[in-house]
């Protein structure tokens, strides 16, 4: 269990650490400045804590005695840090409320059980006694799902923090499955199954700072999701606290026993309850990883390779495409850090030469199992990708990413402390149909961008990356940097967040690959749903939670 005050309340990540720009810092966010069409940054820190105006609990001395008859009066906290921690998630919409000190969504107490008993017994009191519970793991949710809403007809809301469930309870190696306590956080889960030589295989971006039972709720993918699964392939099976009492889904390898109830756990959101516990398929430590970059000249030669080795079957761990705007981006934003060299340079003026210049685009692959795989696919994912017009660039790129692959989330950080929004959208979609998606939401966002700007001068930038790929489709994860619109922040994020997600299920992809919906993309769950899937998902909270005690306003459209 991560100590919360190590945390920050109002970012991302550990407080003593940060995204480390080197001695040419200033240089670096002069190069930031310019592509954004500023001349200077402003200067825009968050509230401090000490001046936050927190509402006192709305809850009475005897809810809290209760609560503290659970799971005992050290994990039941309302002071100002903890109630400000847990009041938010990361999404841009949360940050901007934490940083304005905006609190008017502040749980009034936050509990901490010690076991699956401690969870369902909080829940059942809470729901007993007309107080809202929303569940709680490393809080790292990006589309508002932990946000602490009270809901209609509560008198409170409490937020149940899962983290002191943080431990693996049993490894089965014959099966190759783990029961697992769903708070625990994944540096600590993989320290644990790798003492064993095992691996869940599962690394989000939000590795270090999310938990196990956050990833199974929002359907989370990690970046090498091709050899491991999105969270709804590796769930064997849930224990959840539900106000009707404890339930455990399914235990088999496969059942013809009607419909698989786990695939209802995942991504469920903490709607239906609250993940304590999960059975969760593991794999051996692979003894080999590979991973390698490759140019090619625009992004659909390298989403025709990446569909051709997913489609020939070969045992790749990851495939990440980069279009040309996010390849110019990073390899520019790292010579802003540390300028090429003279070899690095006549390397680059070679491959312009060759046509791989303006609106190339970097493909990563990532190979992992035993050396005989490894080699294998190395040879073959290198001749697709040579034959279809990539040019190899060695080791290097791969190894430089995974090195700092949990680092870019601190950038968010420092440059809202500049003024400068930095927001994120994912789907999916047919390969038939990733195309026009792609240039039909870039060119949404283009507009919306254009007509939401800070001001006349401002220029935004916009990327994507191709991230996870199956066999009928592919992910497209798309980042945006902007100047903020100083007073308007919010309704500048909303008419370009609207008009990105419409663009989205226009071009038939989903509102969502691995984010989850929260309360960001509950507006566009209808269209992709429809009334009868809609409804059927509300009945079956209602059957669950008839009084919507967990985690209201989230998932449900409104």
């Amino acid at each position: 269990m991560i100590d919360r005050r190590a945390l920050r309340w109002n970012g991302w990540g550990f407080v003593h650490a940060g995204f480390e720009l080197g001695r040419r810092e200033p240089e670096v966010w002069r190069w930031v400045a310019d592509q954004l069409g500023r001349k200077t940054l402003p200067h825009r820190p968050a509230a401090p804590l000490d001046r936050l105006e927190l509402a006192a609990p709305a809850l009475a001395e005897a809810d809290l005695a209760a609560l503290r008859a659970i799971v005992g009066a050290d994990h039941v906290k309302t002071d100002r840090y903890e109630r400000a921690f847990h009041s938010r998630g990361k999404s841009y919409l949360d940050l901007l409320a934490l940083r304005a000190g905006d609190l008017r969504q502040v749980p009034d107490a936050v509990v901490y059980p010690g076991t699956s008993e401690e969870v369902q017994a909080v829940v059942s009191h809470c729901d007993r006694e007309g107080i809202a519970v929303v569940p709680f793991g490393g809080g790292s949710s990006v589309v508002g799902g932990v946000a602490a809403i009270r809901g209609d007809g509560h008198r409170g809301v409490v937020t149940l923090d899962t983290t002191r469930l943080g431990r693996v309870l049993a490894i089965d190696g014959e099966s190759l499955t783990a029961r697992v306590q769903a708070g625990i956080y994944g540096p600590e889960l993989e320290r644990t199954l790798q003492r064993e030589g095992f691996t869940l295989g599962h690394y989000p971006q939000s590795f270090e700072f999310s938990t196990l039972g956050g990833w199974i709720a929002a359907r989370g993918a990690g970046q090498q999701s091709y050899r491991y699964g999105k969270a709804e392939k590796w769930l064997v099976s849930a224990e959840l606290a539900t106000p009707k009492g404890p339930w455990r889904t399914e235990n088999f390898p496969a059942s013809a026993a009607g419909p698989n109830l786990n695939q209802c756990v995942a991504g469920s959101e903490g709607i239906l309850g609250v993940i304590t516990e999960a059975t969760v398929k593991i794999h051996r430590v692979p003894a080999e990883k590979d991973y390698r970059g490759f140019f090619f000249k625009d992004f659909e030669a390298g989403a025709k390779a990446v569909r051709t080795i997913l489609q020939e079957e070969l045992p790749v761990a990851m495939l990440r495409l980069s279009d040309g705007p996010e390849t110019h981006f990073l390899q520019s934003f790292s010579a802003a850090q540390k300028p090429p060299g003279a070899l690095e340079k006549a390397a680059m003026q070679a491959l312009a030469w060759r046509g791989y210049g303006e609106g190339r685009c970097l493909l990563l692959v990532g190979l992992e199992g035993d050396r005989e795989t490894v080699l294998e696919s190395q040879v073959r994912t290198r001749a697709i990708i040579e034959r279809l017009g990539g040019v190899h660039l060695g080791n290097r790129p791969g190894e430089r990413w995974y090195a700092k692959r949990f680092a870019m989330p601190y950038m968010r950080d420092p440059m809202l402390d500049r003024g400068i929004a930095v927001e994120t959208l994912e789907t999916s979609v047919r390969w038939s149909d990733l195309h026009n998606l792609y240039r039909g939401v870039h060119l949404a966002i283009h507009d919306a961008l254009r007509d939401n700007a800070a001001d006349a001068e401002a220029r935004a930038i916009l990327m994507c990356h191709l991230s996870h790929g199956y066999f009928d489709g592919a992910s497209l994860y798309f980042t945006m940097i902007f100047p903020q619109k100083q007073g308007a922040e919010v309704e500048q994020w909303m008419a370009i967040k609207r008009a990105a997600s419409d663009a989205i299920v226009a071009g038939g992809g989903t509102i969502s690959h691995h984010h989850g919906v929260g309360t960001d993309h509950a507006p566009w769950l209808l269209r992709e749903k429809g009334e009868v899937g809609v409804a059927l998902l509300a009945g079956l909270k209602d059957s669950l939670d008839p009084k919507h005690t967990c985690n209201p306003g989230k998932v449900l459209p409104g």
